[in-house]
Order: C-alpha cells, then structure tokens, then sequence
C-alpha cells in the first residue's frame, strides 16, 4: 500500500521583539523541505538577520529536514544574524548528538527564552563552531 504524505501548512512568519519568528509544523522532510528552504532562504537573504525557529510543533524530521537547518544557519553566519531554535523535544536533542549538531545549534526549550535580549557578542549565530 503506498504511503500517503500530506503537506503541512507554511511556516507561520511574524516579528517579535525585532526578531522574526518562524513556527514550523508537521513533518520536515523530503517532501517538504524545498518550499521550507526556499522561505528561510528569503528570510536570511538580508543583512544580520534575526531568526528563531520555532520547532515544538514538528512531528518528524530527517536528514534533508537537518541539512535545512545547517543550510539556514550557515546563511546567518554568513550574514553576521543569530539563529536560535526553539524545541522542547528529547528526541531532537539526541538526534543531535550523533549526526554531529548537538553544539551546532542554539537551542531554547521555550519561545521567550529565545527571544531574551542577549549581552555576549559570541552568541549572534548560536553555538560557536
């Protein structure tokens, strides 16, 4: 029997405290992470961007799904931003570990700790590489 995938909806995109907060929902994977990218592409193409990513409502979340994310992070560095992520998943914090992300990526358990105002100049991008 073939598999059905369904299309979770886009990503939901507001600005919060002058940082632009990116919810995304359902399953990040093959299927679905091209218009995924295509979005944060746009919303990193600026200078300095500011973003979190709100990841509690995602259900499943693949290797491509994980390339997005590096893809998304590597564009902030570029651009001098800061990247959060926000997840409140056991799982997708041991699923870092392995693959290599587990200090990759700056991660809050809770959308206002994200968007808290930060001193350190190091923290722009997230964790240092």
């Amino acid at each position: 029997m073939a598999e059905m995938h369904s299309n979770p909806p886009p990503p939901t995109v507001r600005v919060v405290a002058g940082r632009t907060v990116v919810v995304l929902r359902g399953e990040i994977d093959l299927f679905t992470v091209a218009s995924l990218s295509a979005r944060l592409d746009e919303l990193t193409a600026g200078p300095c961007p500011d973003l979190v990513l709100d990841l509690r409502d995602v259900t499943f979340i693949d290797c491509t799904g994980l390339g997005m994310l590096c893809r998304a992070r590597n564009r902030v560095l570029a651009r001098e931003g800061r990247l959060r992520l926000v997840t409140d998943s056991p799982g997708f914090r041991r699923l870092l570990a392995p693959v290599g992300l587990a200090d990759v990526f700056a991660l809050d358990s809770r959308l206002c700790e994200a968007l808290a105002p930060r001193a350190d100049v190091g923290d722009l991008a997230g964790a240092a590489s």
